[in-house]
C-alpha cells in the first residue's frame, strides 16, 4: 500500500470510504440504544414495585415509563435495521433523546415525583446515558450524511 504524500512530504490520511462505513457509528448507536432502552423498560415494568420504595418512583410512573421504553426500543431497532438508516427518523431519534434528557432532569428536580436520594441519582444517571446516546447518534448522523447514499442500498433487488 502506497500512502499519498502531502506537500510537506508526510503521509496523508486516506479519505473515509463512502457508503456503509459512514453509517457504522449511527447504526451501532441506534442498536445499542435499542437494547439498553429495552432493558431499562423491562426493569421499570418488572422491578417497578420492588424499586418503588428505594427510588421513590410510584408504580403510576414506572409502568407508563416501562411501556414507553419498550415501544421506543422497538422503533430504534426498526430504524437501525434498514439497509441505509433513514435520515428523518434518525434525526427524530437525536432530537427525542435530547428532549428526553431535559425532561428527565426537569422531572427529577421539579419535585413532581417524590424521589429519594437514590431515585434522584437513578434519574440523573439515566439522563446522562440518554445524553450520551443523543451525542453519539448526532455524530453518527453527521458522518452518515457526509458519506452520501450507499450505492448497494440504492441498487434494485
Amino acid at each position: 500500500m502506497n500512502p499519498m504524500k502531502t506537500a510537506a512530504g508526510t503521509a496523508a490520511r486516506p479519505a473515509p470510504a463512502a457508503g456503509p462505513a459512514g453509517s457504522d457509528l449511527l447504526r451501532t448507536a441506534l442498536r445499542t440504544d435499542s437494547w439498553s432502552t429495552a432493558a431499562f423498560g423491562v426493569v421499570m415494568l418488572a422491578g417497578g414495585k420492588p424499586l418503588s420504595d428505594p427510588l421513590g418512583l410510584p408504580m403510576t410512573w414506572s409502568v407508563p415509563f416501562g411501556i414507553a421504553m419498550l415501544g421506543g426500543a422497538a422503533a430504534l431497532a426498526l430504524i437501525a435495521g434498514y439497509p441505509r438508516v433513514p435520515t428523518g427518523p434518525a434525526t427524530a431519534v437525536v432530537v427525542g433523546n435530547a428532549l428526553s434528557c431535559v425532561a428527565m432532569l426537569l422531572l427529577t428536580f421539579s419535585g413532581l415525583i417524590p424521589l429519594t436520594g437514590l431515585g434522584t441519582a437513578f434519574m440523573v444517571i439515566g439522563a446522562v446515558v440518554v445524553a450520551v446516546f443523543a451525542d453519539l447518534q448526532y455524530m453518527g448522523l453527521r458522518r452518515h450524511l457526509r458519506t452520501g447514499p450507499d450505492p448497494a442500498a440504492l441498487a434494485p433487488s
